[in-house]
């Protein structure tokens, strides 16, 4: 059963929500969207979660989606570190709601950057927040573009789209391929992104600038030794991503999380597919491992 509303976070800002919601849920699965797109794109992802037992949400992010129908790519205050605390609170609303209940999280593109932050800043197993976490469209995001972004991102006034940066990342990422973008390789899926009101829009420079600092602080020792090394971990990606280069950067990523000693971890990449692995040609494969993983995840209880 879809049911839709807004949440009021921290600062009482109004927070879309999209809920899929089953009677008796086996776990609770939060899904975390990417850039330039909405939490309602994950419903074929839900209902198919549902038919396993699952109940489902997804917000929609500050500055996007009907949380900033009106101003989409912007919004005021510290984006990144906002979109977090309210990460956080629909966590424990929901873990408050189910609190026996295996609790997952899903993170996507943007949406896995800010996962990466948010296992770092809270411990969810010893915590009682969350017991796994899925990183799609992810990589290890660590170099000298990521601090260039940020200076250009600073320059201009903060609610202006930044035009260069989507030059210089979604264009650039287009290009590689001669028909269609890089969200996905079925042009059916291509299209649905496109033609999506909610998609497809040009992040403001306060946003990038937000999101590049966020970045900047991933791979700092500091953040790593905060890692909880027992959280079971997947990650998804397709081998022809650009955001992940083409499996290189979502692999360094596996092996900086390996490094750190987190033992309970997978790395699965698709061949001939391109960000979405949800919305791609292996869509079927990608389910079943996420169904898979969710399945061997146990609940684990709170510490004293």
């Amino acid at each position: 059963m879809k049911n839709n509303y807004y949440f009021e976070s921290f600062d009482g800002k109004k927070i879309y929500v999209h809920e899929w919601a089953v009677d008796n849920p086996v776990g609770v699965v939060q899904v975390v969207h990417g850039m330039a797109e909405h939490g309602g794109r994950y419903a074929p992802l839900a209902q198919y979660l549902n038919e396993q037992g699952y109940f489902v949400f997804a917000d929609d992010h500050r500055a996007h989606g009907k949380t900033d129908e009106k101003t989409l790519g912007y919004c005021g205050g510290n984006i990144w570190e906002d979109t977090l605390k309210d990460i956080k609170l629909l966590n424990e609303h929901y873990k408050k709601k189910f609190p026996d209940k295996k609790y997952m999280i899903i993170g996507h593109s943007y949406g896995s950057f800010l996962m990466q932050a948010y296992i770092s800043k809270f411990d969810g197993i010893k915590g009682n927040l969350f017991d796994a976490v899925v990183l799609s469209g992810s990589a290890k995001m660590d170099g000298l573009d990521i601090k260039l972004g940020k200076i250009i991102a600073s320059l201009g006034k903060g609610n202006s789209p930044a035009r260069l940066i989507k030059k210089m990342s979604f264009d650039a990422y287009n290009k590689k391929f001669k028909e269609g973008i890089f969200v996905s390789s079925l042009p059916d899926e291509c299209e649905r992104y496109i033609s999506d009101p909610f998609c497809n829009f040009v992040c403001s420079k306060n946003f990038y600038k937000n999101f590049f600092s966020g970045l900047t602080k991933l791979y700092k020792q500091e953040a790593l030794d905060k890692l909880n090394r027992d959280l079971p971990m997947l990650i998804i990606s397709g081998e022809q991503d650009p955001v992940g280069d083409y499996k290189k950067s979502v692999t360094r990523l596996y092996q900086t999380y390996l490094r750190q000693g987190v033992k309970n971890i997978e790395l699965i990449t698709y061949p001939n597919n391109r960000h979405e692995v949800l919305n791609d040609i292996s869509k079927k494969e990608a389910y079943q491992a996420i169904s898979d993983f969710l399945s061997s995840v146990s609940v684990k209880q709170q510490t004293a």
